[in-house]
């Protein structure tokens, strides 16, 4: 992939091309300044939730200025306000601008169109008196549209991606034969610097024989211990697993080099529908879904996450083996700091609480696509399932018609996937991130070559800075020590009431 294929992998890529930079004397001034960027933005980050932390007492009390209608009461009713959140700012300034763009129109769609005139039909579509996180509710089309839409776009990305690695294998099969090429690594065509990098990346393979052998033994004790703690697994669910995750993983590690998008949610949601109806209501096809999810998630981003680091050793003369162990490594470190993280967070914080801070969106979303698998879509509200299938479609015909319309027009086509993103989460999320890429455009108009050096520091302080504040929060939270004031807004209508 990386030698013949010549696949970019983009973000590979340009860790190496921040690395190397390093190494020379521009490049050390210009790495101090960036430093100096982000650690002014981190410590603005950090500071900014702190004092927000003050200000968000009063328990189930919509407190804080992460509740500031700064749009108007109305606007803040279907969750479009302004929550001064830098994570999401810096997450809108990191992603490309048609990605800030994509979660916007989804919001306007959604909250702003489709979700109040669904309201209007309580009663007759829903039951009036369904709660706000009933399926048979709103909460169920929002749910089922949203899901609709990313394993349309899914599983479109899917079969392209599987037709662009066969094709692409097929191609560099047929140009080595016709040109009778030895070693991809020794083309007398190729530059001096390159030959040196495929020397250097070729010099410290892993055998075959080693990583086919490891493959083996992992999955073997996979199959003992998944099932011991998942009882609706057998032993031959997880084999299959196993079996098919390699042909998934080589798929999906073509894809991130050609499209930088790790694509291992479409096939995790794959893995999950087909274990699911394996399993069966019954047995526990909602666990069983889950859990041979979470095998597929791990097995394929891992190989496309291992790709990106092999991009950024092979553009850095570093070996390829330092890079695998170094991997090795961290992931050991993780089986131990990830557990002790989550402990802390799950002491500390309603994990899952609809209306908390962390809300767990995702498992909701996840939760459903297993009982559906399951069991079908009859409990659904009226026309979800009609509504989901057009959605579905729809996404299918967008992703599509970006791939063959003229790039002018493609680029302003929205992504499925980005728009599906605010339709379950709410309106705010697209408006923080929209400010975030509003501001790169601008910048880029007024210093383009200021802006490509700093966005990146700028955007990393604000979402690390919020990042580390969790810790010192969540020692708070166990400490029982709670924020000491609530700042709430009401409209003028209902202030009179509160003087009372």
């Amino acid at each position: 992939m990386i030698i013949v294929c010549k696949l970019t992998y983009p973000s590979g890529t340009a860790t190496a091309t921040l690395i190397n930079s390093f190494h020379t004397p521009k490049g050390s001034i210009l790495a101090r300044k960036q430093i100096s960027c982000l650690l002014k933005c981190f410590s603005i980050s950090f500071l900014w939730s702190m004092f927000k932390w003050f200000f968000s007492g009063g328990g189930e009390a919509i407190c804080g200025f992460d509740n500031f209608p700064s749009l108007g009461m109305t606007a803040f009713t279907n969750t479009f306000y302004f929550d001064f959140s830098l994570p999401l700012i810096g997450s809108g300034m990191i992603c490309p601008l048609i990605v800030d763009c994509s979660v916007m129109f989804g919001a306007i769609i959604s909250w702003g169109v489709m979700w109040p005139l669904i309201h209007k039909r309580a009663g007759e579509w829903y039951p009036a008196d369904s709660g706000s996180k009933n399926f048979q509710g709103l909460f169920g089309y929002q749910v089922f549209f949203s899901v609709a839409m990313i394993l349309g776009d899914g599983l479109y990305n899917f079969v392209k991606i599987w037709v662009l690695t066969i094709k692409s294998i097929y191609s560099v099969r047929k140009n080595l034969n016709n040109h009778n090429r030895g070693s991809a690594g020794y083309n007398e065509d190729l530059s001096p610097e390159e030959k040196k990098r495929n020397y250097v990346f070729l010099k410290d393979t892993i055998p075959l024989w080693v990583a086919a052998s490891a493959y083996v033994f992992f999955s073997i004790m996979a199959t003992i211990v998944v099932p011991i703690i998942f009882p609706s697994l057998s032993w031959y669910h997880i084999l299959t697993c196993f079996i098919g995750a390699p042909i998934l993983a080589f798929c999906n590690a073509y894809g991130a080099g050609v499209t930088d998008w790790n694509w291992e949610t479409a096939y995790g949601n794959l893995g999950l529908f087909i274990f699911a109806a394996w399993v069966g209501k019954e047995e526990g096809g909602v666990i069983a879904g889950l859990a041979a999810c979470g095998v597929m998630l791990n097995i394929v981003g891992s190989a496309s996450d291992l790709m990106q680091d092999f991009r950024t050793g092979y553009l850095t003369l570093s070996s390829p083996r330092s890079m695998f162990v170094s991997q090795l490594a961290g992931a050991a470190m993780g089986c131990i700091i990830g557990p002790l993280t989550f402990w802390l967070l799950w002491q500390a914080y309603d994990i899952g609480d609809p209306n908390g801070l962390y809300r767990a969106p995702f498992a909701v979303i996840y939760r459903e696509m297993a009982i559906t698998g399951v069991q079908g879509v009859s409990s659904l509200p009226k026309y979800c399932l009609s509504f989901s299938c057009a959605l579905f479609a729809i996404s299918i015909l967008i992703s599509f018609a970006r791939d063959i319309l003229p790039n002018r027009v493609a680029r302003m086509l929205p992504i499925p996937m980005a728009m599906a993103i605010p339709f379950y989460l709410g309106a705010y999320l697209a408006i923080d991130m929209f400010v975030g890429g509003l501001i790169v455009y601008v910048w880029n108009r007024l210093n383009a070559s200021k802006a490509k050096i700093f966005v990146p520091a700028v955007a990393s302080g604000f979402i690390c800075g919020d990042g580390v504040w969790v810790i010192p929060a969540s020692i708070l939270a166990l400490a029982k020590i709670t924020p000491p004031l609530c700042m709430m807004f009401v409209s003028s209508k209902q202030a009179p009431s509160l003087q009372d």
